[in-house]
């Protein structure tokens, strides 16, 4: 939404610098939601297309507008339309997801092999504490599982890679998995969706049993390996609206810690799309920011991830 031109065409007051509440990317003005002190509280992300209040929280766009330009919300929302916004939808009900086929590893998935371990070793972990904490387990040169039914069944290779369980809620419900040949297309292969009891993206990979008022947000189980219990992934950087809610419901404070590095498209997409998840986070009232760091968290050294845990907890 072009917001610059809507409160110059109102008449509306504006600030995007000289106060303690303007931020770069942000949009302020005075907020008509809060009580006592006024000031410039109210901030519009210009990239995410929100309203967050630093003191009164998040406010829909329909509502802020109506509230800042004293007209209702049907004139609200033909305003926001003129000038290039969103307004809110009606709400759908979500599908309830049915599993045709039962949840299963890939067959012959097993205790990790020399070769799974020397994947880890390469990267600085120790199995025997992997193993130990999030349950991995490998597969051999005949490992498969299959997915559809009838024309579309198919049966997927999962050869010689480490199992990752997903557990939630003291349940195993899905599982990501990683290739340590080097030879495979996919580094990486999720569950199929109908073999999931729970979608791996619509809950946070880590140790839900022990996470604090505090979680670092990583992208994948790796950099969770690396980080500890105090970490949680979105599996991606793609993250999702139930995974959104559950971070703000879980969490009171989230530093987000995806991939760093800016010399690829695909390390500038990490980064864009950390700042749009820590937006979205604010808009729930949750204290988050960037942490930035050169490179993948998985590759860090030990003793350095663990310094930055300490300082971040």
């Amino acid at each position: 939404m072009n917001i610059i031109q809507l409160f110059e065409d109102y008449n509306i007051q504006y600030f995007t610098t000289g106060f303690k509440y303007t931020r770069a990317g942000w949009v302020n003005v005075d907020c008509p939601f809060c009580t006592g002190n006024p000031g410039p509280h109210l901030g519009y992300h210009l990239e995410t297309d929100h309203f967050h209040c630093w003191r009164c929280k998040g406010h829909f766009n329909d509502a802020t507008i109506a509230a800042l330009l004293h007209v209702n919300l049907y004139d609200a929302k033909q305003i926001i339309r003129q000038y290039g916004g969103k307004t809110r939808n009606v709400k759908t009900v979500e599908k309830v997801k049915v599993n045709l086929k039962s949840f299963k590893f890939p067959s012959n998935s097993n205790e990790l092999q020399n070769i799974h371990k020397k994947y880890l070793e390469s990267r600085n972990f120790d199995p025997d504490v992997l193993i130990k904490t999030w349950g991995l387990v490998g597969t051999t040169f005949s490992s498969k599982l299959s997915t559809g039914v009838g024309s579309n069944r198919k049966i997927l290779d999962y050869r010689f890679r480490i199992i990752i369980p997903f557990e939630w809620e003291g349940k195993i419900v899905s599982f990501d998995s990683r290739d340590v040949t080097g030879q495979h297309i996919a580094k990486y292969m999720a569950c199929p969706a109908d073999r999931e009891i729970i979608s791996h993206k619509d809950i946070l990979f880590g140790k839900q049993s022990d996470w604090g008022a505090t979680g670092i947000c990583v992208e994948g189980p790796f950099d969770v390996f690396r980080f500890g219990v105090n970490s949680f992934a979105t599996s991606g950087i793609e993250y999702t609206p139930k995974q959104i809610r559950l971070i703000a419901k879980i969490f009171k404070r989230v530093p987000v810690c995806y991939d760093g590095r800016s010399s690829t498209s695909e390390e500038q997409q990490a980064t864009i799309q950390a700042k749009k998840l820590i937006a979205d986070l604010k808009f729930r009232g949750v204290d988050s920011f960037l942490v930035p760091i050169e490179g993948d968290p998985g590759e860090m050294e030990q003793s350095e991830a663990d310094y930055l845990v300490k300082q971040l907890i």
